[in-house]
């Protein structure tokens, strides 16, 4: 397969140009920016006013993705995101970027052409962008379960994580989080970290978790699991542990972190400090927002009872677990899990497919989300203190 080089030795399995709003104000004209050229731009962005180092180092990661080749930004004018930074950070990527500001540009009419334009001009130089080999070994996956039921644990589920084991094995680098609904299982991970400390730090991001929902006053377990046969946040635990295979970890990364080589990793995706936020991810699409920022090429989606989203910038693969909801839904899903159940075929089997599947959207074929023009984005207000030395052994 073949990869996008960016200058940081880095590799896009895609060429996009991202069409981002700094503010809410400026959200409708980047949408309209955005329409007629779905194709080559998405479109992200922070809807918040005041500032939050969270949101900017987000932003930052995100326009400078490897999916992306070049930047257009939308911004109000009188918000307080730093559009400033935010352009030189792309800008020293190499990456052509160009801003737009509504009160200055004319309104809104006058910025939607003058977006529409700019688009064209970054697509029509990103399209000159050189191509290199690239290796499984160069991929960064992620992974989240979502609209899960009482099959997800038993089949979807497990058979990520024989990717993942397959994909870590192959020298990928793999992403998995939910740190909230992990409660229960964190004396397990810190067995497979590659120190003690590690361990330590993991356990500790669980005990945050915990306390944070305490402290919310419910947990990461919604009406729908439990009609899908799911009876205690324990037993969601487990089902979502699955997704990790059994591979050591590597490491523990907040979102944005990069991490510094192929194995697997854990996200912490619960803020630190006092409960100022809410809920921690208010939908799956956070969840696969902060891996992008943690450089994410793809991300592998397991559900039970069916979510048909996408992503900006990313492309999504759908897993279902449940085969009866994989027979309703079947144009949203790319892979059959469910056939563990219903035909008698193996994890190791489904894996193996997830993989193959894995390597041919990384080689430019297009995900079922893709094909239905799913671009979903959210990006909320959070806090989070740096990760210690012992979350990167060397």
């Amino acid at each position: 397969m073949k990869g996008y080089l960016r200058s940081d030795g880095r590799k896009g399995i895609r060429n996009l140009v991202a069409v981002a709003y700094l503010v809410e104000c400026a959200h409708h004209v980047a949408r309209q920016i955005v329409a007629p050229q779905g194709d080559v731009a998405h479109l992200i962005g922070f809807p918040g006013c005041f500032p939050n180092p969270y949101a900017q180092k987000m932003m930052e990661r995100l326009c400078t993705h490897p999916n992306v080749g070049g930047v257009v930004l939308v911004s109000l004018g009188c918000e307080s995101f730093d559009r400033h930074a935010l352009s030189q950070v792309i800008a020293a990527t190499g990456r052509p970027v160009e801003t737009l500001v509504i009160q200055r540009d004319g309104g809104t009419r006058a910025t939607i052409q003058a977006g529409r334009a700019a688009v064209a001009r970054i697509a029509a130089q990103i399209a000159e962008a050189p191509t290199v080999p690239m290796e499984i070994s160069d991929l960064v996956v992620g992974t989240v379960c979502g609209g899960s039921d009482g099959t997800s644990g038993i089949t979807g589920n497990p058979a990520v994580g024989r990717a993942f084991d397959l994909l870590v094995e192959a020298g990928a680098t793999c992403i998995f989080e939910e740190t909230g609904e992990l409660i229960g299982c964190e004396g397990i991970m810190a067995g497979r970290a590659v120190t003690p400390e590690l361990g330590q730090a993991i356990r500790a991001s669980v005990d945050k978790a915990a306390a944070y929902y305490a402290t919310l006053g419910y947990g990461s377990f919604a009406a729908g699991n439990a009609e899908g046969g799911l009876t205690t946040i324990e037993e969601k635990s487990l089902g979502a542990y699955a997704k990790s295979g059994q591979s050591r970890i590597s490491g523990l990364i907040k979102p944005g972190d990069i991490p510094p080589k192929g194995g697997l990793y854990l996200m912490d995706v619960v803020p630190d400090g006092e409960v100022r936020f809410g809920f921690p991810n208010i939908s799956d699409n956070a969840e696969i927002v902060e891996m992008m920022a943690s450089g994410a090429h793809l991300t592998l989606f397991v559900t039970g009872r069916g979510s048909v989203v996408g992503s900006a910038l990313a492309p999504v693969i759908k897993i279902a677990a449940n085969p009866h909801m994989y027979d309703r839904l079947r144009e949203d899903m790319d892979v059959n899990a469910g056939r563990i159940i219903s035909e008698g075929a193996t994890v190791d089997e489904v894996g193996r497919e997830i993989v193959d599947l894995v390597a041919g959207v990384a080689a430019g074929a297009r995900t079922k989300s893709e094909d239905l023009g799913h671009t979903e984005f959210i990006l909320t207000y959070k806090s989070f203190e740096p990760i210690g030395p012992a979350c990167l052994p060397v």
